[in-house]
């Protein structure tokens, strides 16, 4: 699969505002449907938050590549590696986490994809990074 690096901040963009809108609706769902006896998160739903993740890890690794600014790319992986954590812990539910720690870091991520599409792309190779 060859993803272009200049659609890698498009893809982090929309990977994490559809992610975050996963986020919210999904306990909306859930709460809506008055027939759900078990409280079990369907598999398909928590699939869902790996193939974001997974985006994510894409649009996240190209656009770390491109940034001019190295606080973006701080910025980049260290929200990243939190929002995994997050969907991770969720999963085997290690620890009490409230949701609006993923609703920050998606939020954070989406920022910051907008933020380095339109202040810290380079154009060619030659760039200072």
């Amino acid at each position: 699969m060859n993803i272009s690096i200049k659609n890698s901040d498009y893809l982090g963009v929309i990977s994490s505002l559809v992610c975050l809108a996963h986020c919210i609706l999904t306990p909306l769902l859930f709460l809506s449907q008055a027939t759900i006896v078990s409280h079990e998160v369907p598999m398909i739903w928590q699939l869902l938050n790996y193939i974001f993740i997974t985006l994510s890890f894409i649009a996240v690794y190209f656009s770390s590549k491109k940034t001019t600014k190295i606080f973006i790319k701080m910025g980049f992986w260290i929200n990243w590696s939190l929002l995994f954590l997050c969907i991770l812990n969720e999963s085997i539910e290690a620890f009490s986490v409230p949701e609006l720690f993923m609703y920050i870091f998606a939020t954070s991520l989406c920022l910051l994809h907008i933020y380095s599409l339109k202040y810290c792309n380079c154009e060619d190779q030659n760039c200072c990074v």
